[in-house]
Order: C-alpha cells, then sequence, then structure tokens
C-alpha cells in the first residue's frame, strides 16, 4: 500500500484503521463543544434563522449555501489543520441553526426534559450503531447506494414538509432521517474499520452531521407527541 505523508490531523492508509477510528471519536467529541456554545447562546438570545430573513424561501436558502459550503471547504481540507478549524466553525453553526427547535420545545412546560430524553436516545443510537459495525457483516457498498437515494428522498421530504406543513409528511421526514442517520453512522464506522476511510475529519464530519439530524429528529417527534403546553 502507497504511503501518504499525513500529520496530527490526517491519516493515511498506512496507518491503522483503529487509529482512524481512535482520531475521528476524539476530533469528533472535540466537535460538539463549539455546538453546544453555539445552541445555548443562540437559544438563550432568542436568535430564529426564519424570523432574522423574514422569508422561509431565503432562509431555506442561507441554511443550504452554510451547510453545503461548510462541507465543501472541509472537504477541502481533510487531511491538514484548517480542516479542523473549519469543523469548529461548521459545528459552531449548526447549533445556532437549531436554535429554533430548541426554543419551541423549551416552550413546552417539560421541553427541558424532552431535550434530555432525545439527547439520551440519540448517544443510545450512536454507542448501538458504532458497535453494530465492528460485529455485523455489512455490505458498505450496497449501503452507500441505499443511502445515496434515501438523501435525496429526504431532503425532497423535508424542503416539501417546511412549506406544506403536512404533520404526517412532517412525522414520516423526521423518522426517515432518524433511521437514516443511524444507519449513516453504522456505515461511516464500517467504512473506517474496512480501511475505506482514511481521513478522521471526514469521518467525524459524517458522523456529527448524523448525530444532529438524529436527535433533532427525535426531539421534533418527541415534541409532537409528549409535548405538553
Amino acid at each position: 500500500m502507497q504511503n501518504e505523508i499525513y500529520d496530527g490531523y490526517s491519516a493515511s492508509g498506512a496507518v491503522s484503521q483503529n487509529t482512524v477510528l481512535r482520531k475521528t471519536y476524539t476530533l469528533l467529541g472535540i466537535s460538539f463543544i463549539p455546538a453546544v456554545i453555539g445552541a445555548v447562546a443562540s437559544t438563550q438570545m432568542g436568535f430564529n434563522i426564519f424570523a432574522l430573513f423574514g422569508s422561509p424561501w431565503v432562509a431555506l436558502l442561507v441554511f443550504f449555501a452554510f451547510m453545503y459550503g461548510m462541507i465543501f471547504m472541509i472537504e477541502k481540507n481533510r487531511y491538514n489543520n484548517t480542516g479542523v478549524g473549519l469543523l469548529m466553525v461548521f459545528t459552531f453553526g449548526v447549533g445556532i441553526l437549531i436554535s429554533p427547535l430548541l426554543q419551541r420545545t423549551l416552550g413546552y412546560s417539560n421541553g427541558g426534559e424532552l431535550i434530555g430524553i432525545a439527547a439520551a436516545m440519540t448517544a443510545g443510537v450512536f454507542l448501538t450503531m458504532s458497535t453494530l459495525a465492528r460485529k455485523a457483516n455489512i455490505n458498505t457498498s450496497k449501503l452507500a447506494g441505499f443511502l445515496t437515494v434515501g438523501a435525496v428522498v429526504l431532503i425532497i421530504g423535508m424542503i416539501a414538509s417546511w412549506f406544506l406543513a403536512i404533520p404526517a409528511l412532517t412525522l414520516t421526514v423526521s423518522a426517515g432521517f432518524a433511521i437514516f442517520s443511524s444507519l449513516v453512522i453504522m456505515w461511516q464506522v464500517r467504512t473506517i474499520i474496512e480501511g475505506g476511510e482514511t481521513s478522521h475529519i471526514s469521518a467525524a464530519l459524517t458522523i456529527f452531521i448524523a448525530i444532529y439530524n438524529i436527535f433533532s429528529s427525535l426531539l421534533q417527534l418527541l415534541g409532537i407527541f409528549n409535548g405538553e403546553d
């Protein structure tokens, strides 16, 4: 296997898969620090991206521009320190973007409890899927193809649910994202184990987004079924 140059924030094919996985988990844990800071600060200030721009279409464009623009730049720097810095900026921004959902949930009398339950369930899903990735017999190529199709369907469903405001569609999309993102975690961990992913920056980014989707989806579902006004 051809060696590649790498520094403290990258990994080459010459590095063991366990090393890549360990670095991924470490960076993933660190990435939640700016995310929590952004979420807490923006929630306390009452920040809402949809109220800020007035038009939901403009807010939606800003949301996607930030998400995919940052993902593109992080992937371009997936083997250097700049990628780590960009990942921290990205997670801080994601923390800000989830603020409207947190504010709405905290509007319930049991909002704090719902957030805690969603966080605990998300942690449970992450641990379960990470364990399954190590022990299950997974065809990563077929799973990747399934996830690609699923991502397109869910994004279309998400946009439709935002503007059509159909409760049944919102429930379906939220549940779909939770299941889809759980499979993404399993796929990403398994890909690292098989040596198909050599950048822990890219891996941490993928898993962070999956965890964000699981948490926000579960929080929406808990709010719909268990929120107390």
